[in-house]
C-alpha cells in the first residue's frame, strides 16, 4: 500500500496516510476519473469501510479529498449514524485529522496559507471553496486542465461534461448567468466551474 500511495501524494503525507488508513481499517479503492465527486466513504454490508479516490487528481487534492473521507468515518464511528454527513462533528473531526498535513513539508507554501484558511471551516468539498478550487488546479497536469467559468469572457460558449452548452452572461453577486443553448434556461454557476471553452 506505501508503494501505491507514494504515487499519490505528497512523499510527506504518505507514512501518516497509510496509518490512519490501516488503525481506522480503510480499504482503499483509487478509481477512475468521476466527474461529480473526488471521492467517497461506504461502509459496507460486511462491516467492511471502503473509501474511494479518484486516480486523477493532482497529489494536494488527492491528500484531501483522502483525508475528507477517513473523517466521515472517523465522526460516524465516534458520534453515531445520525450526525448530518458534513456537519459540525465531521468538520471538527475533518480539522483534527488534517492539522497534522498543514506544513511547509507536505504542502507547498503558496498553498499553505488558503488552506489553513480553507479549514478554520471546512466546507462540504474542497470545489465549492473557490479559492481553494483555483490554488489547487495549478497542480493539475496538462492534460486534465480545462478553463474556468470565471477565466471566460462574457458572451463565450462552452460545453459542460455531460455535453450541454451554455453561454456565458453577467456577473451577479459571486455567480454567473449561464444561458443554455438548447432550451434558453438560465443556471447560475459558481465561478470555479470547470468547463471546455467552446468560442
Amino acid at each position: 500500500m506505501s508503494t501505491t500511495l507514494q504515487k499519490y501524494l505528497p512523499e510527506r503525507a504518505v507514512e501518516p496516510c497509510l496509518s490512519l488508513i490501516e488503525h481506522n481499517g480503510v480499504h482503499l479503492k483509487i478509481v477512475n476519473h468521476r466527474v461529480t465527486r473526488h471521492g467517497d466513504y461506504r461502509r459496507m454490508p460486511n462491516g467492511l469501510h471502503q473509501i474511494t479516490v479518484n486516480a486523477s487528481l493532482n497529489k494536494y487534492r488527492f491528500l484531501i479529498t483522502l483525508v475528507h473521507e477517513i473523517a466521515h468515518l472517523v465522526a460516524f464511528e465516534k458520534y453515531g449514524r445520525r450526525i448530518k454527513p458534513h456537519g459540525l462533528e465531521w468538520k471538527r473531526t475533518f480539522q483534527h485529522l488534517m492539522i497534522p498535513f498543514i506544513r511547509p513539508e507536505v504542502f507547498p507554501s503558496q498553498l499553505l496559507p488558503i488552506i489553513a484558511n480553507h479549514f478554520k471551516n471546512p466546507k462540504a468539498s474542497s470545489s465549492t471553496d473557490a479559492r481553494l478550487s483555483i490554488a489547487l488546479k495549478t497542480f493539475d497536469s496538462e492534460e486534465r486542465k480545462n478553463s474556468y467559468v470565471y477565466e471566460l469572457p462574457i458572451g463565450s460558449k462552452f460545453r459542460l461534461y455531460n455535453g450541454k452548452l451554455f453561454q456565458k452572461g453577467k456577473k451577479r453577486i459571486k455567480r454567473f448567468e449561464c444561458t443554455e443553448l438548447a432550451t434558453g434556461k438560465v443556471y447560475l454557476f459558481q465561478p470555479n466551474a470547470e468547463v471546455e471553452l467552446i468560442s
